[in-house]
């Protein structure tokens, strides 16, 4: 029985898989508009974040359109398939969860920040035009 309700999912995610990619495609807003000079602060500083991510995670495609959104040039690497990302996380951030964003500070210490939602909130906090 166990096989077969395994199978079951393993099938299912292969069903849903192309169908939640292609969501994501046709549902990422827009960048916001920035000057150039301010676009480059924005390019600079997000060079030092890297995302790691499942592809088909919801969690992670909630991050990935923020950072579409603001117009953010963020590294990710996928955990999932690349065994050397999924040992990164693990041994940098202490588990495998994901979405999980590395942050590398001007001092040479990382910070590492899990929660879809924490995540969005400090790149908002940190990136977000003033209004």
């Amino acid at each position: 029985m166990r096989i077969l309700i395994r199978y079951f999912f393993r099938t299912l995610r292969l069903i849903l898989t192309p169908i939640v990619l292609i969501s994501e495609k046709l549902s990422t807003p827009k960048a916001i508009v920035r000057s150039p000079s301010d676009q480059g602060r924005a390019d600079q500083e997000s060079s030092k974040l890297a995302l790691y991510q499942f592809n088909a995670c919801p969690f992670c495609i909630k991050v990935r359109k923020e950072i579409a959104r603001l117009g953010l040039s963020v590294e990710t690497r996928d955990a999932q398939h690349d065994q050397q990302h999924r040992t990164e996380l693990e041994k940098g951030g202490g588990r495998i969860k994901v979405p999980c964003l590395l942050i590398s500070h001007e001092d040479g210490r990382q910070e590492w920040l899990y929660e879809s939602d924490a995540i969005k909130s400090w790149l908002q906090d940190r990136f977000e035009p003033a209004t």
